[in-house]
């Protein structure tokens, strides 16, 4: 099963990045011209990054990493796609930007990555191509430094109950054990390109996506929901102000990201009598 899903998942978004790097959701170019491809939302909730290092999960083909390596962190980028990894490293030698890329499925990381780091980030369609949250926590416990911090902005579990296309609520909130399997044709990036893929994902509550941390003694600092997104990435999105796509019916505020920013607690010093 898991090699199932990793082998399909990997051919997927290699498919992806072949489109990904030349369609106008990414704009590439502007990227090179030293376009910032972070958003408020999590620019807002790091703060200042300079001499920070940082473990980017699940990066795609590093534009996020490398505009966050602009902003002076030290960053470490991991994705399961070779050719996300390849385009990555390119990119970092070509705009002469520090960074390092590293292929590998997210629970295989430990193996792949030595040390820790001042800060773990995912963003953007991450949890639902895992199966397991608890195992993913325990990355990312791994990977942090004592005093470290977690962060993810992601879409939240209720927007992911829709099918986009017909409205209708199609997917469990609750995670039922077994992924879904669909075959797709296109990308968010570009609905019209040829290419077909099948895809393995896990519907996951804001539950599981919070206990384990919890479980593990991180320190929960904080927690947000929006009603908008800042990518035009499914369909029947509406843009109500500039850079805010929200789906659905007029009127109706759904959630459409959450972010959840937890910190590792510092190891404690041994007590004196």
């Amino acid at each position: 099963m898991q090699n199932d899903y990793l082998n399909a998942n990997r051919a997927s978004w290699d498919l992806r990045t072949e489109t990904h790097k030349d369609s106008e959701f990414y704009d590439l170019e502007g990227f090179k011209k030293g376009k910032n491809s972070l958003n408020n939302i999590e620019l807002e909730a790091l703060g200042d990054v300079s001499g920070r290092s940082m473990l980017h999960l699940q990066c795609h083909f590093g534009q996020d990493s490398l505009s966050w390596a602009r902003l002076g962190a030290e960053v470490t980028g991991l994705d399961l796609s070779p050719k996300a990894i390849d385009l990555a490293r390119a990119l970092s030698r070509e705009l002469q930007i520090p960074a390092r890329f590293v292929e590998s499925d997210l629970y295989s990381a430990p193996e792949k990555i030595d040390g820790k780091f001042d800060l773990v980030f995912t963003s953007y369609g991450t949890y639902g191509w895992l199966p397991d949250l608890e195992r993913w926590a325990a990355v990312i416990e791994h990977f942090l430094k004592p005093g470290g911090v977690f962060y993810i902005v992601d879409f939240h579990p209720t927007l992911y109950l829709f099918d986009f296309d017909s409205g209708r609520i199609s997917y469990e909130y609750f995670n039922r054990g077994e992924p879904y399997v669909e075959e797709s044709e296109g990308t968010y990036a570009d609905p019209q390109a040829k290419i077909r893929h099948t895809d393995y994902f896990w519907s996951h509550s804001l539950e599981e996506v919070i206990s384990p941390f919890l479980k593990r003694g991180l320190q929960l600092e904080d927690f947000r929901e929006f009603d908008y997104s800042p990518y035009n990435c499914f369909p029947n999105m509406v843009e109500r102000a500039p850079g805010e796509y929200v789906y659905g019916k007029a009127g109706v505020r759904l959630p459409h990201l959450f972010s959840l920013k937890c910190r590792k607690r510092k190891e404690e010093r041994g007590k004196t009598n």
